[in-house]
């Protein structure tokens, strides 16, 4: 009788414990949309106003010397939501390509164009994407903004605004990319249904924002254009911030409804921008590029009471932020995949290096990432390697760099320093040699 009177009570104190245990977490990720490294007030940048950012900043553990692996928004989003290279996800490229003679609105209509696309799509499908891990496990999950990948099912989500109806501008995000825009409430609404189900929820807010087109409000404009002669300089800052605030009506939210201290917020840009001055279009070495100006983004992670607010000057990838989610939600990663979990700090500075590959914005063949292959880069300490490829790049030369001394990557130290080549050169062929899929 006594054994049993013992394990009766200790069956109701399990019981009682798991009751009153923290639900697990909720997952916000904000993806910036076109946005150079040092456009952020926390960065230091003399001109634009980021105060919702900063305040993340300081409460975040931050490196400011963070990397996307691909330079072009499809890509790179697709190698967000898998932890997974273009190369090894598929999915290398924004779009299918067509022939030539094929341009402007027909393209989307092209049962090419369709083909292809479905063909994409079929990658995500296929992928163990954060989502569909995470709705495994009881999680809900919200796409919003950009999405190249058809419906936003395809990404495992089980609620979203991206329909990727290609009869109706399907191609990158459609009534998905109102959001930040034009307003946030399908976010509130989400929340509110996850939390009228009792459900944690995972959030993907990546508004086509301060991506053009550079139409901030002109409450916003009007502060920037004493600061700059350029007055598509000044719609660009302004973009960011309009972007700033939208992040800051989505922070307030969560601590008006008391979720902010049981939530994981993560930042990261898909790529970088630099404004042309002259001309509404990016200037070179940033969006498409295999340079700073396009690869290099700060990443902050947000978890209050779990998390202490610091800065890292460790590398850190965008592939990171996969299974350093999983890891702090319980589930174990995938055992071969790139990135590492970010609040590891002993795994953190045993890094070293970080590799990275860029492609033709028109995939040349689905089936082999090699074939659309421009660029492979790799960062070691603050050396960085850039081998073009001959067939989409046959113009271009290998490059190197010192980034500590040289961030703008203005002179090519290949020529002087061989070795330092060759040895580089060794490892990113080790990393992938792209002479298969």
């Amino acid at each position: 009788m006594f054994p049993r009177i013992v394990l009766l009570a200790y069956t109701f104190l399990a019981v009682a414990v798991a009751a009153h245990a923290a639900p697990p977490p909720n997952v916000v990720l904000i993806i910036s949309d076109d946005q150079a490294w040092g456009d952020y007030g926390f960065m230091g940048h003399p001109q634009v106003r980021t105060p919702h950012l900063d305040r993340l900043a300081a409460q975040s553990l931050i490196f400011p010397r963070g990397y996307v692996p691909s330079s072009l928004c499809c890509p790179s989003l697709a190698s967000i939501i898998t932890g997974r290279y273009p190369h090894q996800n598929g999915i290398t490229s924004n779009d299918p390509t067509l022939p030539p003679t094929v341009k402007g609105r027909e393209r989307a209509q092209h049962p090419l164009f369709r083909e292809g696309r479905r063909t994409m799509n079929g990658f995500m499908e296929k992928a163990a994407t954060l989502p569909r891990v995470l709705g495994e496990r009881g999680y809900l999950s919200f796409q919003t903004g950009k999405w190249w990948q058809g419906h936003f099912s395809s990404g495992g989500f089980t609620h979203g605004m991206s329909a990727g109806d290609e009869d109706k501008g399907g191609r990158h995000g459609d009534a998905g990319l109102k959001i930040g825009r034009e307003t946030m409430q399908p976010i509130y609404d989400f929340i509110g249904t996850a939390q009228a189900e009792k459900k944690p929820f995972v959030v993907w807010y990546a508004p086509m924002l301060p991506h053009d087109p550079h139409t901030a409000p002109d409450r916003i404009l009007e502060k920037y254009k004493p600061l700059t002669p350029s007055l598509h300089v000044a719609k660009y800052w302004a973009n960011v911030e309009w972007f700033d605030e939208t992040c800051g009506q989505l922070l307030d939210h969560l601590e008006k409804l008391g979720l902010a201290e049981n939530t994981i917020v993560v930042y990261v840009t898909d790529n970088g921008w630099i404004q042309d001055p002259a001309s509404p279009k990016f200037a070179a070495k940033s969006k498409q590029s295999p340079y700073d100006g396009g690869l290099r983004t700060p990443i902050m992670i947000k978890w209050p009471g779990k998390i202490a607010p610091r800065k890292s000057e460790a590398l850190a990838s965008s592939l990171d932020i996969y299974p350093t989610l999983l890891t702090a939600l319980g589930v174990k990663p995938a055992a071969d995949l790139p990135g590492l979990n970010l609040l590891d700090d002993a795994a953190v500075a045993q890094r070293k290096q970080l590799f990275g590959e860029c492609f033709t914005h028109d995939a040349k063949d689905l089936a082999n990432p090699a074939a659309s292959l421009r660029w492979r880069w790799t960062i070691e300490g603050h050396t960085k390697l850039i081998v073009p490829t001959a067939q989409n790049e046959p113009n271009e030369k290998v490059e190197l760099y010192d980034l500590a001394a040289d961030p703008k990557e203005e002179k090519n130290l290949a020529a002087t320093q061989p070795a330092r080549v060759a040895d580089l050169t060794k490892k990113l062929d080790a990393w992938w040699p792209a002479t298969k899929p």
